[in-house]
């Protein structure tokens, strides 16, 4: 393909201002020809900062579909509507990037993964957090054994008060859940990942309406509305994997506790182990003796220059366009993505009904 990649981005709103349309604008071989949002203005807005020389606006993507020529579109809405955009640019012969997480429902998810199969179309899901330094590192670190079996591992996405009041994050309807569904998602796809394992076999859950109630809360974005904190402050799973391995879950934005930290994983394994909690440390044995080790990730040391000039969302696209350009496999495939959509439904399930929720053939049992 030597022709440049031409891009239109669904949802103008914050992801794709803050990842997804700044990460395009720096590739070369990328145009945005295409913007939507149902709020036009916003669109416009877009357009007018990264769109590409006579780039067009809607606001209804079924018209932007029908009338551009495409090669990729960017799916940056609120979670119900995820599935509905993606399969639609899917059968519209468009690969499709779709914000995480995956879907509001496994329903849609596997929906999603069916259409990507029956189009063959590249479909992947936006969990920048693997293209990380530390992350990049650790797959590395697990695919060479290095860490052995990993039996035991923690998914942690903990924030004190960061509770975003902004768009529809606290609206249950467009979003289908809270910090579950919005953090806990990155923590638990960069955790399924390092292990190389999505065979469920059940989960317990546990979802928390603790702190949303409260007036005049401390919160990095100022206080919250309590008549519209819909969704839940908190949310914690235990998965058991078909071979015996264990993931707890901890997910929250509001939360009385001084171990914070996002998209983070800690994993224990047969012959070592590793987490993210004070930057990558890996740990063994070796020689009779314990060890710990912390990767330098970056080239910090010079003056002036820390080596970071490109951020994980930066690789993300740039992989991402490299994928579609080069025909390879994308780094997030929709059949994992789909995996955690169903563990963190079933999360949600097993609260509600008070009960174990069992999996079969990486579905959840829905009684």
């Amino acid at each position: 393909m030597d022709k440049k990649v031409k891009v239109a981005i669904v949802g103008c709103g914050g992801i794709a201002n803050g990842k997804h349309m700044p990460a395009l604008a720096k590739l070369e071989n990328v145009e945005m020809v295409a913007f939507c949002d149902i709020v036009r203005s916003r669109a416009e807005e877009a357009a007018s900062k990264y769109g590409a020389e006579n780039a067009r606006v809607y606001e209804d993507y079924r018209e932007l579909l029908e009338k551009e020529e495409l090669d990729a579109v960017h799916v940056c809405t609120p979670n119900n509507s995820h599935a509905e955009i993606s399969i639609a640019a899917l059968e519209a012969d468009c690969h499709v990037m779709c914000e995480k997480p995956m879907a509001k429902t496994a329903a849609e998810a596997r929906e999603m993964v069916a259409a990507a199969k029956r189009t063959g179309k590249k479909l992947a899901i936006g969990y920048q957090s693997r293209y990380r330094g530390d992350s990049e590192y650790l797959k590395q670190v697990c695919e060479r054994g290095d860490l052995g079996d990993v039996y035991l591992a923690k998914a942690r996405a903990l924030r004190r008060r960061a509770v975003p009041t902004w768009g529809v994050f606290l609206d249950e309807e467009k979003q289908g859940g809270g910090p579950l569904i919005d953090i806990g998602t990155h923590a638990l796809d960069l955790t399924l990942w390092m292990m190389d394992n999505y065979k469920p076999k059940y989960v317990v859950g546990t979802v928390y309406h603790k702190l949303n109630k409260r007036e005049n809360a401390a919160n990095a974005w100022g206080p919250w509305d309590p008549a519209k904190f819909q969704v839940e402050d908190s949310a914690f799973g235990f998965i058991v994997m078909e071979d015996g391995a264990t993931i707890i879950l901890e997910s929250a934005w509001a939360l009385n506790t001084l171990f914070e930290g996002e998209a983070r994983t800690i994993l224990h394994g047969t012959e070592g182990g590793a987490d993210m909690e004070d930057g990558l440390r890996i740990n063994g044995e070796e020689f009779g003796k314990l060890y710990t080790k912390k990767p330098v990730l970056g080239t910090a040391g010079v003056a002036f220059y820390d080596g970071k000039s490109e951020t994980e969302g930066d690789r993300e696209a740039r992989l991402w366009i490299e994928s579609i350009i080069n025909d390879t496999t994308p780094r997030v495939l929709p059949e994992q993505a789909a995996v955690v959509t169903e563990i963190l439904e079933a999360i949600y399930v097993s609260a509600r009904e008070g009960k174990p929720v069992y999996f079969k053939d990486g579905r959840y049992i829905a009684e």
